[in-house]
């Protein structure tokens, strides 16, 4: 066994290590997993605010520039950096396990920000040394990751935080508090849409060496293994089966967090796509239409809950053309529900490309990406309606701040992950039903975690993990 290797055998994870924080006041000792846009620009300045001791990425490119990063590789006029670290200071590593097994003492906590199918076990690693986790959503790669996520976070009794940070937000407890109080009646659908296209369609692209600086065996890590190609990183990770979780998994848990937590949507009776545009057998598509059936949960009606996202079918075409080509579709109009259409057309309004409508038997309510504005439509009918009592607990600053009090000792974070694990769930549901195809409605088990009526979808609930990468 590697030295690398080493770090995921029983050596290593012994008693959790002391941590380095010493006192509620001093500053956390944090390693950065995953230096790509969202490490670089979110994750590196918020531990540069504590104390940055390492960042891990397998492209040695992203660590060369992790302090600023390539202006392409920044939101539009994104200027942040991490001021004031000296980088020649900060431990670099091309693989997690090394980082562990050589400075695992030093750290109290890691934010990971890697593609999805890296996102469990660096998290796994850390909880069971006793270290402090915030990851990016959808939290993981498969269903059975996600529980044993959560397990793990009450067993080693360490602070967690999923990166869907529109749940600390003032918006989030407005979407609670308005239907809780009843402001557009008895909810039966929500409708979820997204203009991402995370996926394509065709074969793999030919195989070639990886780019200079890329340790492609590490980038890879517990997936199945294949050779570099194009459309995989460093972003088109997102749209094939084995690395990400196509659009849904890019945004879902961003979009579906206010439904999900307003309205007790923890485990459908089924999902299924109803339609979808693109795709392949290894690859998700470039437009779906998807819905999870829900049940009459804690007093709350029967809901139906849709997600809409990427590109729409030509209206030529009722059923999927196999001529579709991947400019074809690029160049097609969003994906959106009908109902957005339509009340877009009504008010004259904007809804945006991405968002949230909760429809009840007395109005409709929207939200936008993170919950940063949530309105009832019309407008006139919000004016109308009464500002409900505040009934959760705001946040204090931002999501991170919430994660670091918890690392602290503080209250339990807003989206620990006994939260995110399940609303994480979810959406890998919805991820697993783009891989049974349209039509193919799934019966879920959710105590038997497992697809009762098409076995064959149970491997992706349980993804196999590559030998030397298992926890």
């Amino acid at each position: 066994m590697t030295a690398a290797a080493a770090a995921a055998g029983s050596r290593l994870f012994g008693a959790p290590a002391i941590l380095a924080a010493g006192s509620p006041g001093s500053k956390l000792a944090i390693a950065v997993i995953g230096c790509g846009e969202r490490g670089a620009t979110f994750h590196i300045p918020a531990a540069a605010n504590e104390r940055l001791v390492a960042i891990v990425d397998a492209d040695e490119n992203r660590l060369a520039v992790a302090g600023r990063p390539p202006k392409s590789e920044r939101p539009a006029g994104d200027e942040r950096k991490a001021a004031g670290v000296n980088f020649a200071r900060v431990k670099k590593f091309t693989d997690y396990r090394k980082m562990f097994e050589q400075i695992g003492k030093e750290i109290d906590a890691v934010f990971i920000a890697t593609p999805n199918h890296q996102h469990a076990l660096p998290a796994l690693i850390a909880m069971q040394l006793g270290k402090h986790v915030y990851c990016e959503k959808p939290l993981c790669h498969d269903i059975a990751l996600a529980r044993r996520m959560a397990e793990f976070a009450v067993r080693y009794k360490v602070a967690t935080q999923m990166g869907n940070q529109g749940h600390s937000s003032e918006g989030a407890r407005r979407v609670c508090e308005y239907i809780g109080a009843g402001a557009i009646g008895s909810v039966t659908a929500v409708y979820t849409w997204s203009n991402r296209f995370n996926g394509g369609v065709g074969p793999r692209p030919p195989q070639e060496p990886a780019p200079a600086g890329v340790h492609w065996d590490e980038w890879i890590g517990p997936a199945p293994y294949r050779d570099y190609h194009k459309d995989l990183h460093p972003h088109e990770w997102h749209g094939w089966f084995d690395f990400g979780n196509g659009s849904l998994g890019n945004m879902g848990c961003h979009i579906m967090d206010a439904a999900f937590w307003a309205l007790q949507l923890d485990q459908p009776a089924s999902v299924e796509v109803e339609d979808m545009l693109g795709g392949s057998s290894e690859r998700y598509p470039l437009g779906t239409r998807i819905r999870w059936d829900y049940p009459s949960r804690g007093g709350l009606p029967p809901l139906k809950l849709y997600w809409f996202d990427g590109k729409k079918r030509s209206a030529k075409s009722s059923t999927a053309a196999v001529n579709d080509t991947q400019d074809s579709i690029n160049s097609a109009a969003q994906n959106l529900p009908p109902l957005v259409e339509e009340l877009e057309k009504r008010y004259k309004i904007q809804l945006g490309g991405n968002g949230a409508l909760y429809v009840g038997d007395k109005g409709v309510l929207w939200s936008d990406t993170t919950c940063s504005s949530v309105r009832i439509v019309p407008e006139k009918q919000h004016r109308a309606t009464p500002v409900p009592r505040a009934r959760f607990p705001r946040i204090k600053g931002s999501h991170v701040d919430d994660f670091l009090r918890a690392c602290r000792g503080g209250p339990v974070a807003g989206s620990n992950f006994g939260y995110a694990a399940r609303l994480a769930e979810v959406v890998l549901l919805g991820s697993l039903a783009c891989i049974a195809g349209p039509g193919r409605k799934i019966e879920w088990d959710a105590p038997g975690m497992k697809c009762t009526n098409i076995p064959d979808l149970n491997r992706w609930v349980t993804c196999p993990v590559r030998k030397g990468w298992q926890i």
